[in-house]
């Protein structure tokens, strides 16, 4: 069982989900090349790399729609690596998707509603669609819990409508809230803030600072925003060819020739990074 370390370097609590030696391979090519990645505890933590660096495949690892050529995927210190995204959900796993998958003639509020229930009260979804009870009053908690993200989330005026019509950075807004009502331990987002405009990327991102401290969830995020990504997040990974090229703090990203080299195409300057690239680039193994 792994531990995250704080930054005086002492053990803290295991990590929410992590991943050891991710290789993924489709035929000669090599996807992932021993990729490491540790998300902590009530952290935020942002994973971001040029187009074709790998990082969909690594959420694809993480999520458990895509098993792994080789390495391991733990979970609260738990070896998940052969277990099935509904397991892994039952596991406080829950996920977003660059294109929000929604149900066009449902409400906002019954997006997040429906969530809810999944968690806390799947008997009544069953019992509703049979005995056509759906207009039952819902619980307290439940309706504060609804009110609560549908709020945060800047949903207010919109929650009685159709999601169908809804811009994408509204609809963006559905799927995090509705990712939030299942009160994931860990919650991995594909892209945040594709279709939002800046209003809305600040508010989306003062709302996931805030939901990381409030309710101790950790979050990981994949995105190309990566002023986004070094405004908010406390650590960061960077993938360039399959290969994880930098992690650190944003300041640490900041500074390093390798992402410089990976974003902006200037030579890169650590050997190390050099080598791997060279030999992934040949169909060696790193």
């Amino acid at each position: 069982m792994s531990t995250a370390l704080t930054e005086s370097g002492t053990a803290a609590t295991t990590a929410r989900i992590e991943a050891h030696g991710i290789t993924v391979r489709f035929g000669g090519l090599v996807a992932l090349n021993e990729v490491d990645l540790l998300v902590p505890a009530q952290s935020i933590v942002g994973l971001i790399g040029p187009n074709g660096a790998g990082k969909s495949t690594l959420f694809a690892v993480l999520s458990g729609l895509l098993r792994p050529t080789a390495g391991t995927v733990l979970m609260d210190g738990e070896n998940v690596s052969r277990s099935s995204p509904q397991e892994r959900a039952r596991r406080g796993l829950a996920r977003t998707f660059q294109h929000p998958e929604l149900f066009s003639a449902m409400t906002v509020r019954d997006h997040v509603v429906l969530a809810y229930r999944v968690r806390h009260a799947k008997s009544r979804i069953w019992s509703d669609l049979v005995t056509g009870r759906g207009f039952r009053r819902p619980p307290a908690q439940e309706t504060a819990r609804v009110d609560e993200l549908i709020d945060a989330l800047h949903l207010g005026d919109i929650q009685h409508r159709p999601v169908a019509g809804l811009s994408l950075g509204k609809s963006r807004m559905v799927e995090v809230a509705r990712a939030l009502a299942v009160d994931p331990k860990v919650l991995l987002l594909d892209e945040p803030s594709s279709g939002l405009d800046v209003k809305e990327t600040e508010e989306l991102a003062a709302t996931l600072v805030r939901v990381v401290a409030d309710h101790g969830v950790s979050l990981l995020l994949v995105e190309h925003d990566v002023e986004l990504v070094l405004g908010m997040c406390d650590l960061v990974h960077v993938l360039d060819f399959g290969v994880k090229i930098s992690e650190g703090k944003p300041a640490a990203i900041r500074a390093d020739p390798a992402v410089r080299a990976a974003y902006l195409g200037e030579e890169i300057e650590r050997a190390d990074v050099q080598e791997q690239i060279a030999k992934i680039e040949q169909g060696e193994p790193a």
